[in-house]
């Protein structure tokens, strides 16, 4: 059976497991754990990982990732690479710690964030390990409800934009969402996936496949990994494409930079928010705003793809 396909590019977004070899434990102790998020760390710092959510269990992880620079294979092969060496080393081992390749689903973030972090939170609940999540510390969520510090590395800003645009209501707002469905039977989203490849609908499955040429070679699912999408421009020169096109004193100037610095561009709320003087989720929020117009308004959607035809600095259709 042909591997399936690994698709790489700029501001991609993926839910990622990996497990233990024979589905033996990965992790063994807390200071197992601790050693797992300190490669987290690192793996946003070196490779630019912007890590949405992740949960680890005792024998596999999930992670909610982006990546800025196009660079999966890159991140995870760090992150599993250190994280053997760390364990192996502790344990006075050798071999393989985890169980062939990870698995990598890209996903249509807007579409999907929601309910895919909250299968992924409820994780422990459904392994058995605690009965409430409020005891869980080796996961995302305490931070996402404010539970704990978030450390920085954790991108939790784009994820709580959608229940809210002040913080606390926004952490309130997700617990409720999370810990509404706790004890029933929950609809596992990843059921949904297409060709071992796609969480996503039709038309964003589409657009990426044109993007990357995937139409041309037929059957996607029994490809190779194809090349990255062309290297993403910088916010300067989003800027001044929509600068050159529709003009500064234009009253959407600035959300159209906002939408497409975070809809394609791949750069994080609070990249974006620092170059604009934002806070992170005013810049989701005005993003998520921008967007409902452009499916309402086809005059909207037309200059978009006007504005990247002839810039150039997005290789995507809109």
């Amino acid at each position: 059976m042909a591997r399936p396909l690994r698709i790489q590019y700029s501001g991609a977004f993926y839910h990622v497991t990996s497990r233990g070899n024979e589905r033996k434990d990965i992790f063994r102790s807390e200071r197992d754990r601790g050693k797992f998020l300190f490669y987290l760390r690192s793996a946003h710092e070196r490779y630019g990982a912007m890590i949405h959510v992740y949960c680890l269990m005792d024998n596999h992880y999930h992670l909610l990732l982006e990546t800025p620079r196009g660079n999966l294979s890159q991140i995870i092969q760090h992150l599993n690479g250190a994280y053997t060496t760390y364990f192996n080393i502790k344990r006075k081992r050798s071999g393989h710690l985890f169980q062939g390749r990870y698995r990598a689903i890209l996903v249509e973030k807007e579409a999907y964030i929601q309910e895919l972090s909250r299968y992924i939170h409820l994780n422990p609940i459904r392994g058995g390990l605690v009965e409430s999540l409020s005891d869980y510390q080796w996961s995302s969520y305490l931070s996402y409800i404010g539970s704990e510090k978030k450390p920085s590395w954790l991108e939790t800003g784009f994820l709580l934009g959608y229940f809210g645009e002040r913080e606390s209501s926004a952490q309130k707002e997700y617990r409720s969402f999370v810990e509404a469905v706790v004890g029933t039977q929950l609809i596992n989203p990843l059921k949904d996936v297409f060709g071992s490849v796609f969480l996503a609908g039709q038309d964003f499955i589409k657009r990426i496949s044109r993007g990357l040429g995937l139409e041309k070679n037929g059957d996607s699912r029994n490809m190779p990994a194809l090349r990255a999408i062309a290297s993403k421009p910088s916010l300067v020169e989003i800027e001044n494409s929509v600068r050159a096109m529709v003009g500064e004193e234009d009253p959407c100037f600035k959300k159209i930079c906002l939408y497409l610095s975070w809809e394609y561009g791949g750069f994080s709320l609070k990249e974006i928010g620092e170059f604009y003087g934002m806070q992170e989720s005013a810049v989701s929020q005005a993003g998520r705003r921008f967007k409902q117009k452009v499916v309402e308004r086809g005059r909207l959607r037309k200059l978009l793809r006007e504005i990247v035809r002839k810039s150039r600095v997005l290789n995507v259709e809109i």
